[in-house]
């Protein structure tokens, strides 16, 4: 996971902070300069898996909100899928005083777990040493519906949900801050952000960064230390879960105290199988948005912003495949159900106001750009996750190790004279709080997320279609060289699960 961190380092505190939780403080948890009850923004959690709780473990440190209510369709499970076996149960056993604390079960969630966390942390604060006011519920309707004083949600469900509950929530007036993406269909993204507006409520997107670096490359560019910029590389380890070349054709049991149907939400009826939830949900084009969903926000949040990326035109990708030997004869497997093992995609947008047209090419699954020359003359190699930014005049590289971006250029360097970034955005979580709190919106408002999300669901559709070149038309937002294409804008809902602005 080090060079995951070194990314979000190199990214600001946005990005850390989506990932990273502390153990909630003890001066929090009583004694001096407390926050009076009324001035809490009650707040619930949606999602009490192994993102959800770190998250949650983070909240309940910030002495500004009080966590009334969590939801999960899972009421405690011991099966999570995480990065480290123990981690997750060492750091909620440190928080519950509780060193054993089921130690050796199992990979901890669901929301009987959330609900113990956040009454032990609260009952410390009590003198009996008890407290019991947060409510669990399996449907996040019925939380809606119920928790009338509810001033804000955070959603961390698998990704097939955001837009649903995103939506019923923005509708009931509740501020949002919700993880990525904001959809896993093009359509439904642009729902959320229509109803951002619409309801006029704080929304905060978890994975945006503000960008600070990013906005210190975007000067050097901007007074040409790389002459015109022609290209921009991102390339990810991603995925560190499993890519299953196939449906699963067993029919295990579902888990006790797990509501399948509820967890499934929007989508058609599916025979459960533990291959499909969890940590490996993002494989699947059904549930997930891929490799670029999970790490390219964090990276193409703040490029997308600074180079006004918000006329796309072409898409294109290069996906992996697998084969396999049936009845002796080898094939390739024709896969539309879940992503491949490793792709290239290049996104084409159009020139605009002083920037001319300029390619932009993702890389995951081990892919990279190859090596520049720069870098051969220095003996290295390109780390498992960077950026670099190409122009008719030199190079940017960033390399998500812990350096700081270096510009190799044919003309002389500019750093020291180089535009950089004069605003300052505030800390992460100041930043948060007043999103909950409807003060302000923030380099994280789901309105700025229309661009990078229609390109990451355009990619899925490339890939899904066995990397087919897509030209899009943003102003009537349809596919137009495919035309069946536009099927996948959006998806098949049950009934009952539509979703309209």
């Amino acid at each position: 996971m080090d060079s995951e961190m070194n990314r979000r380092k190199f990214l600001g505190g946005a990005a850390a902070s989506a990932m990273a939780f502390t153990i909630v403080p003890r001066h929090v948890l009583g004694g001096k300069e407390q926050i009076a009850p009324s001035d809490k923004i009650t707040f619930g959690l949606i999602g009490c898996g192994t993102m959800g709780l770190p998250h949650l473990m983070s909240r309940l440190g910030m002495p500004e909100l009080q966590v009334v209510a969590v939801c999960d369709p899972e009421k405690e499970g011991y099966n999570y899928v995480d990065w480290s076996r123990d981690g997750l149960r060492q750091s909620i056993a440190r928080i519950l005083d509780k060193p054993d604390w089921l130690k050796g079960k199992g990979i901890p969630g669901g929301r009987n777990v959330a609900r113990l966390i956040v009454e032990n942390c609260y009952g410390k604060q009590q003198p009996s040493g008890a407290f019991k006011g947060c409510t669990a519920y399996a449907d996040f309707r019925e939380m809606l519906e119920k928790e009338q004083d509810l001033d804000a949600v955070e959603v961390m469900t698998p990704d097939h949900l955001h837009a649903t509950i995103a939506i019923a929530a923005m509708k009931r007036g509740k501020h949002v801050s919700m993880h990525k993406p904001l959809a896993n269909r093009v359509q439904e993204a642009q729902l959320v952000i229509e109803t951002a507006r619409k309801t006029g409520v704080g929304t905060y997107f978890s994975a945006a960064s503000d960008g600070k670096e990013v906005r210190t490359v975007a000067g050097w560019i901007r007074k040409g230390a790389i002459g015109t910029l022609r290209e921009i590389h991102n390339w990810s380890n991603r995925p560190v879960w499993p890519q299953y070349a196939t449906i699963p054709t067993d029919k295990p049991k579902i888990p006790k105290d797990f509501d399948w149907e509820l967890w499934l939400g929007p989508s058609q009826d599916l025979p459960y199988h533990p291959n499909y939830t969890h940590a490996v949900f993002r494989g699947w084009y059904e549930f997930g948005g891929g490799p670029i969903a999970d790490m390219g926000h964090y990276s193409l949040w703040p490029v997308f912003r600074e180079f006004n990326l918000d006329n796309l035109v072409t898409v294109e990708s290069t996906p992996s495949h697998a084969c396999i030997i049936e009845d002796g004869v080898s094939h390739r497997i024709e896969n539309d159900y879940s992503f491949p093992l490793a792709c290239t995609v290049r996104f084409k947008f159009a020139a605009k106001d002083n920037r001319p047209a300029l390619n932009l090419f993702w890389y995951d699954g081990g892919m990279k750009p190859p090596t520049p020359e720069e870098i051969e003359r220095e003996d290295r190699g390109l780390s498992a996750e960077g950026m670099m930014f190409v122009g008719d005049q030199g190079k940017i590289i960033c390399q998500f190790r812990g350096e700081n971006p270096q510009i190799y250029s044919e003309r002389e360097t500019l750093e020291n004279e180089a535009e950089t970034p004069q605003e300052e955005i505030s800390e992460h979580g100041s930043e948060w709080i007043k999103t909950l709190k409807g003060i302000q919106s923030t380099f994280a408002d789901f309105t700025l997320g229309g661009p990078i999300s229609d390109a990451f669901n355009l990619a899925a559709i490339s890939l899904r279609m066995g990397g087919q070149r897509l030209q899009w038309d943003s102003t009537g937002r349809l596919i137009t060289n495919i035309e069946s294409a536009n099927k996948h804008l959006t998806r098949e809902y049950r009934q009952g699960w539509e979703l309209t602005a």
